[in-house]
């Protein structure tokens, strides 16, 4: 039931990024148009691309976490047998959850201290902008204790051990399994 509220919330923010990148492309684009064609601009566009840039960036890499999209290494791993992957599997989620657990704290921080703040041109609470940062934290330690969970109950493959993708669809494992082509 969890699994399945994280995949939607993902379907979600897959859509929110769509959506943040077209307003980004529309606001610039068009603010160079009038800067160059009509010698004036929209000064929010500016601000207002950088707060969605930033609340992209932040859903993104929800998604990300979610896909196994990350960044990584598996030169290690890939050699050691199932006790081995699944020990250095915990040890690196573990990791991954006390970084969010700081993150979580450092983004509610600043979202508390920044709340009476507003931004220059928006005028927005700055306290929006930095929630972003909590959002993916939690969302994040959610999906780690998730597959932590799936650890602890047997319900891992040994292909799900490795988190690094040479391709959207084809786990590292399986092609090095395969052999050269």
């Amino acid at each position: 039931m969890i699994q399945k509220l994280v995949d939607q919330i993902c379907r979600l923010f897959t859509f929110l990024m769509v959506l943040c990148l077209g307003l980004m492309v529309v606001m610039v684009f068009g603010n160079v148009v009038l800067r160059y064609a009509f010698n004036s601009g929209l000064t929010v566009s500016e601000e207002l691309s950088r707060w969605l840039f930033v609340w992209m960036t932040f859903l993104g890499a929800v998604v990300a976490m979610r896909n196994h999209a990350h960044l990584g290494t598996d030169t290690l791993v890939a050699r050691l047998p199932v006790a081995g992957k699944k020990a250095c599997f915990a040890v690196a989620h573990l990791l991954m959850l006390y970084v969010c657990w700081l993150m979580l704290q450092g983004g509610w921080q600043q979202t508390v201290i920044n709340y009476g703040t507003t931004s220059a041109v928006m005028e927005a609470s700055m306290a929006w902008f930095n929630v972003s940062g909590v959002v993916f934290a939690a969302l994040a330690a959610l999906i780690i204790v998730l597959e932590l969970w799936k650890l602890v109950t047997g319900r891992i493959d040994e292909t799900e051990l490795i988190g690094v993708t040479d391709s959207e669809d084809q786990p590292h494992a399986a092609t090095e399994a395969r052999g050269p082509a």
